[in-house]
């Protein structure tokens, strides 16, 4: 192939899903060794277009696509994934596809595992090969490596945090290298660092910029805008399904990119003042954890007490892997703890989530497609569950109460009122969750706890890959959801201005205890020297 020629080149490619036009003449390419930020708001077509580019059933499913994709300069439209990936072009998802009993190094060689041949080969066949554990947890090592971080290649996947399940994905295509025929020569990452600080951002970000300069090209879709213009060399702008910038990242501002995904001027600050909720005297006590210790792989809670007042929006900051995230998922039954709980001046049972539930807290899982959603079901069935399995709702009795039946038209209802709501993108209430981007789900799994009208709720990572717009919706929501029924929110999250922008006070978790509550109004810097472990 020509360098002097483009590596990816895409004409014309277009997409409908049953009659909705997803895509319409997107076209654009991309060169050897170019970093290409792909950006636009949650359901403007970028992971459509992406499953495109890497052959996923889905869109042969749904009837195939239009347009034309080249690939160094020859035609190409791939049948599956293996094709995609046999011609040199890799792809990290925005959900992870780790096999979760699988090591670190067992994950990134998968069906790529150097063998020993042996006797018993010669007679019964290659299933009866060896593997080379040591070659390939070498192999493993070396990739890893390549992206500045730690993470032991024996590490089972289970028991990883989630930035290093994210580091290992793309570890895996990075060591596709070693492969014969399939050199890694284009990489996509759909929205890699949504699970990670802003410390392990920047080592990725940083890795990337090393794999480029090698000569692999990479398109990076990210909703966080000051990536993209950190490390990006063109930024293209989907919206609607259409490009509506395609520009060399020169003198372009994240507001200039904000402008273009959502057609109108946006400030740069994109969330609303945050509002004093709490009343002058002080309000009573809604939750009490105290000597809270939750058994999670990669979030070990160790020893945890605070208070929230009824009322407050309460947030829970740290870096990945100190034990934020255990907090709800223990108190919500997920994972093991101990210690004591108190709502409202009850005790709630550890280890149960429907006594949780029926205690009246709601969970907003930050794993939304593991936990949260059921992705075969309508979003009106999605939306509806929780409130039915532990209230009784949206369900008609018959025969005095003999048996009973989902309540469609009050489900229906229901769904619609949240679709609006949330500004969800779908096609309506009956569309299975699956089909949704990844920000479009995390609204529907916000829908589901709203509807439960919980007395307190956990939000654990909101605005995880959501678009910048969404992120003001979600935030806005969950305030004015705050304001007008007085429900008390624990919000856990990795970004420190969203929980600066919404919260009333927030507490800095570190190897897996508090070492600090202050308002939310403290300096930035303050924080800081919490999430490092010292004490103000």
């Amino acid at each position: 192939m020509d360098d002097n020629k483009p590596l990816l080149r895409l004409e014309g490619v277009s997409k409908d899903f049953y009659g909705t036009q997803v895509l319409s003449n997107v076209t654009f390419s991309l060169n050897k060794g170019e970093i290409l930020g792909l950006v636009g708001e949650n359901g403007a077509g970028k992971t459509t277009l992406m499953q495109i580019l890497f052959g996923m059933p889905v869109i042969a499913d749904t009837g195939g696509y239009g347009g034309k994709i080249y690939f160094r300069d020859t035609p190409v439209s791939f049948k599956s994934p293996f094709d995609a990936i046999d011609s040199g072009i890799g792809m990290v998802h925005q959900e992870f596809s780790l096999i979760p009993g699988f090591t670190a190094y067992e994950n990134i060689l998968l069906n790529r595992e150097p063998v020993r041949k042996n006797v018993a080969v010669e007679v019964f066949g290659d299933r009866l090969a060896t593997l080379k554990r040591d070659v390939m947890i070498s192999r493993a090592e070396g990739a890893i490596e390549k992206l500045g971080v730690k993470i032991a290649a024996d590490t089972v996947a289970a028991e990883m945090c989630v930035a290093h399940k994210q580091f290992t994905e793309i570890a895996r295509e990075i060591d596709r290298e070693h492969t014969t025929g399939s050199r890694l020569e284009l990489l996509v990452l759909d929205e890699p660092t949504a699970v990670l600080t802003e410390s392990e951002a920047a080592i990725l970000l940083a890795a990337l910029q090393r794999l480029a300069t090698g000569g692999i090209a990479i398109i990076f879709i990210s909703h966080r805008l000051h990536e993209v213009t950190e490390i990006a060399d063109r930024v293209v702008v989907l919206r609607d399904g259409q490009i509506i910038r395609d520009t060399p990242n020169q003198n372009v501002t994240v507001l200039d990119i904000a402008s273009w995904m959502v057609g109108r001027e946006v400030s740069a600050a994109h969330h609303a003042a945050r509002e004093q909720t709490l009343e002058t005297t002080p309000p009573p006590e809604a939750l009490r954890v105290e000597n809270l210790w939750v058994d999670m792989p990669g979030e070990t809670v160790r020893d945890v007490s605070f208070t929230v007042s009824k009322g407050e929006i309460f947030g829970i900051g740290g870096l990945a892997g100190q034990g934020k995230l255990g907090i709800p998922n223990g108190i919500m039954g997920l994972f093991a703890a101990g210690g004591r709980v108190l709502l409202e001046g009850a005790p709630v049972t550890l280890g149960d989530p429907k006594r949780a539930l029926d205690s009246g807290i709601a969970f907003v899982s930050e794993d939304r497609r593991g936990v949260g959603l059921l992705l075969d079901e309508s979003l009106d069935w999605n939306i509806a569950f929780g409130a039915m399995q532990t209230k009784g709702a949206y369900l008609k009795s018959f025969f005095g109460g003999l048996f009973r039946l989902r309540d469609e038209k009050a489900m229906a209802a229901l769904a619609d009122e949240y679709i609006t709501k949330l500004e969800i993108k779908c096609t309506g209430g009956k569309q299975p969750a699956k089909e949704l981007s990844g920000g479009n789900q995390q609204k529907v799994c916000l829908s589901k706890a709203f509807a439960l009208n919980p007395r307190l709720l956990f939000v654990s990572e909101p605005t995880r890959g959501i678009d910048v717009g969404a992120k003001k919706i979600v935030l806005d929501t969950l305030r004015v959801y705050n304001r007008e029924q007085n429900t008390t929110i624990v919000m856990v999250s990795s970004e420190l201005e969203e929980l600066r922008s919404i919260c009333d006070r927030i507490a800095i978790v570190n190897e897996g205890r508090i070492v600090g509550i202050l308002p939310a109004d403290r300096p930035a810097r303050d924080f800081g020297i919490l999430m490092s472990g010292e004490k103000l």
